[in-house]
């Protein structure tokens, strides 16, 4: 008796030890580099995925883009493709907006990519496609849905904040219906995939009254119940921190800017976190918008994030016709050119105890530092207290010397007590942010 009892408890020990959230993440913080996917109606006018919201479009007028849908050229396996050939080693797609089009073929709605003239399933497309590359798979699910007929309308967010008929148009509506709709929903995307690695919720904005009309949060979601469902359907599966219950996300997820120095619990440790970026001011596609980043800039951004411990997760916005426009695959390219040689220091990379120089940053992985390069220095750059730490040094993206050197008679002016001098060649490497590997005794 007492031999069955000891092994229920290593099998009980097992599954916990299997579906706690250093588990989950292992993967992720070794991958370090994902892409998200913003895809749907707001394609076709292409002027931002939040097209409905800026210009207040009621249903009816936004029909056409529903009967009008059939991206021809949609090919996931070029869009895994070109997320490969980047460095990305997951992908997360917004399955459903809140404009509430589904590009999944659900059973609990009729506005859904089948019933289009295209009539796919584009998640099953984009799941096949990725998981063949051994890309990560990660769904987006908006918990705002501007479509659906029992989410009740808010006076904050959505085509009908402002609209003087919506007193009349929340009639009927039931929160508790849409919530239920909900987990319905992600029910058939956690059963019907396979194995999915993320699933990224977007997003609370309760009100300070409790009310569906003028906010939502945990309360409206039925954020436990959906939270628990998820977690017995899948239990390895990464949750994001969106669905306004505190502590039960396993990554924070940052918008649109970099935390100056990570993000860290009350403890002072560093948390498991991604940064969600785009390569232009859109997420979806946006046709006119001119904001898009350098060469410089997005590579920068990579190594920033990795050197505060975080993932990056940069966003692509296809066009109505199922392309990636040109500046998407301009963009990727900057990605592909550079991880191609130094790729090593970003994978399972995080942030390093150590100072970077002005105009650097450090990435580290075990007992090989990374200096990244952003100003590139005349010959000599100083690494402070180094001294005897390392054991040699190269470039990465051809791994040629670089020579070094402790306090000495014809450097004392340059190179404090307990510091490194790296000799530098003098003219900068055709790499947009140079990499000197170094290796740590």
């Amino acid at each position: 008796m007492a031999k069955k009892i000891t092994a229920a408890k290593k099998t009980v020990a097992k599954k916990t030890a299997a579906s706690s959230p250093a588990s989950r993440t292992k993967w992720f913080t070794e991958a370090r580099f994902g892409m998200f996917i913003h895809w749907g109606l707001y394609a076709l006018p292409a002027r931002h995925e939040w097209v409905r919201h800026n210009e207040q479009i009621r249903d009816e007028n936004y029909q056409k883009y529903f009967d009008t849908f059939d991206p021809d050229l949609f090919n996931a396996r070029e869009w895994a493709a070109a997320a490969k050939a980047a460095g990305m080693k997951y992908a997360v797609l917004t399955t459903k907006h809140h404009e509430g089009f589904c590009l999944f073929d659900s059973k609990f709605t009729d506005y859904k990519s089948t019933n289009t003239p295209f009539k796919r399933d584009i998640v099953r497309e984009y799941v096949d496609a990725f998981r063949a590359e051994g890309l990560g798979i990660g769904f987006y699910y908006s918990l705002i849905d501007w479509h659906h007929p029992d989410f009740v309308l808010d006076n904050r967010i959505g085509p009908y904040r402002d609209a003087p008929d919506r007193a009349e148009l929340n009639k009927g509506r039931d929160q508790k219906k849409y919530a239920k709709y909900m987990r319905d929903q992600v029910t058939e995307l956690l059963s019907n995939y396979g194995k999915v690695d993320i699933i990224w919720f977007d997003f609370s904005y309760p009100s300070a009254e409790n009310n569906p009309e003028t906010g939502k949060g945990r309360d409206q979601w039925e954020s436990e119940k959906l939270h628990a469902l998820v977690r017995k359907l899948q239990p390895n599966i990464i949750i994001d921190n969106r669905l306004d219950l505190p502590g039960s996300g396993d990554i924070h997820t940052p918008e649109q800017y970099t935390p100056v120095d990570g993000i860290k619990d009350e403890n002072g440790d560093l948390v498991v976190w991604e940064g969600c970026q785009t390569f232009s001011g859109s997420w979806g596609y946006h046709r006119d918008e001119q904001t898009w980043k350098s060469a410089e800039m997005l590579v920068q951004m990579l190594v920033n994030t990795v050197a505060l411990g975080g993932n990056l997760l940069m966003n692509v916005g296809p066009t109505s016709r199922g392309e990636l426009d040109y500046r998407a695959k301009d963009a990727l390219k900057v990605y592909a050119d550079w991880m191609h040689a130094n790729a090593r220091s970003i994978y399972g990379a995080t942030m390093s105890q150590y100072d970077a120089p002005a105009d650097c940053r450090f990435t580290q992985n075990g007992n090989r530092l990374y200096l990244h390069l952003y100003a590139w220095p005349f010959r000599d750059i100083a690494l402070k207290g180094m001294a005897g730490k390392i054991e040699y040094a190269q470039l990465l993206h051809d791994g040629s010397e670089i020579l070094f050197t402790e306090k000495d008679a014809e450097w004392n002016d340059k190179v404090g007590d307990g510091d490194i001098m790296l000799r530098l060649p003098v003219v900068k490497p055709n790499v947009v942010v140079p990499v000197i590997e170094l290796f740590l005794k």
